[in-house]
């Protein structure tokens, strides 16, 4: 799966096989990362899909030495189902 960091728009982005963009919006504060928003395509229901993407995007976090902030409740519904990622949370943030 290839993501596409769009800074200008300071989204993630990544095609569906069917062609669909689906984006998680950003913004930054000294070294996190606030996921503030999922854009899902009309009558999107892949959910795989999203999860994936979301996991790709906290490979970037990772990489880049981000904390990872979610401030959408998509977002803390997929920290709550793979508490593998919960070490990129910032220190008191539970989820």
């Amino acid at each position: 799966m290839e993501i596409k960091d769009n800074t200008f728009s300071r989204q993630f982005e990544a095609h569906s096989e069917d062609g669909k963009l689906v984006s998680v919006e950003y913004s930054f504060q000294e070294r996190k990362i606030f996921l503030t928003k999922v854009n899902l395509p009309e009558s999107f229901e892949d959910e795989t899909f999203v999860s994936d993407v979301l996991k790709e995007i906290m490979a970037i976090a990772e990489e880049r030495k981000l904390k990872v902030v979610p401030t959408h409740p998509k977002i803390a519904s997929f920290f709550r189902k793979n508490p593998v990622y919960k070490e990129l949370l910032p220190p008191g943030i539970r989820i």
